[in-house]
């Protein structure tokens, strides 16, 4: 893995964001979309993985379309952004930072990170998937932006029933299309996340459908999930 950084370093918050090679031709329009959608400084951190349905999964299951099923490399992942991006955020800020400077102060009563700037965790796809796991397994992340994610992942609504998450607000999407895909398993996404959605009792959090297929826009939807948390932690 390897973490390629956006937008300014001397930032009001900091997203993470995990990503293949397709997410990082369109991560320009994606972070200048999220900066001319809100007023706060923001610092991107890419997280290139290199096996997707490996380092994104949080635990082994079938092949659910072709021949390549899913490992249990989440956990690996998430201990990657918690002991390598999150403190690399945080001492390029403390470079930049003038002294005595609180980044967190016009954001409201959010949950902060040591240094007090908020952290948001969120992605695409099984990314997006991966992001909503991680909020259930540490309190790291102010705020979790999953677009379209892979709710339809063996096990996973089952997993969310009996966990509870422990962040600050969650923004969930789906392309209103994403219901009619030809795989049995994946044509079930629109009925499981919107379980997901009833899942989160009163957390702050919000569903947003928006027009097409799974493959329409990823970095637009996910950077309007960026913006949504964004917001809501300034609430």
């Amino acid at each position: 893995m390897k973490t390629v950084f956006l937008g300014e370093e001397q930032s009001d918050i900091f997203l993470i964001q995990s990503v293949d090679s397709h997410d990082m031709e369109v991560m320009d329009s994606e972070c200048a979309y999220i900066q001319s959608h809100t007023p706060k400084k923001v610092r991107l951190a890419a997280v290139l993985v290199d096996d997707w349905n490996r380092e994104l999964s949080p635990w082994e299951a079938p092949p659910v379309f072709g021949k390549e099923g899913f490992g249990a490399g989440a956990a690996a992942t998430l201990s990657y952004i918690e002991n390598n991006v999150v403190p690399a955020l945080r001492a390029e800020r403390a470079k930049t930072s003038p002294a005595g400077s609180n980044p967190a102060t016009s954001l409201g009563k959010i949950p902060q990170s040591a240094d007090n700037v908020p952290i948001i965790l969120g992605g695409y796809s099984l990314a997006g998937l991966f992001s909503l796991w991680s909020v259930y397994q540490t309190d790291i992340f102010s705020a979790c932006a999953a677009a379209s994610p892979s709710v339809w992942f063996p096990g996973w609504i089952d997993y969310a029933a009996s966990h509870a998450p422990r962040t600050g607000a969650i923004y969930l999407s789906l392309g209103d299309r994403e219901k009619k895909a030809r795989n049995p398993i994946m044509a079930t996404v629109a009925d499981c996340i919107e379980k997901q959605a009833a899942l989160l009792g009163g957390l702050p959090h919000t569903l947003e459908w928006n027009p097409g297929n799974h493959f329409v826009d990823s970095d637009i939807r996910t950077a309007k999930g960026f913006v949504w948390a964004i917001e809501a932690l300034a609430c």
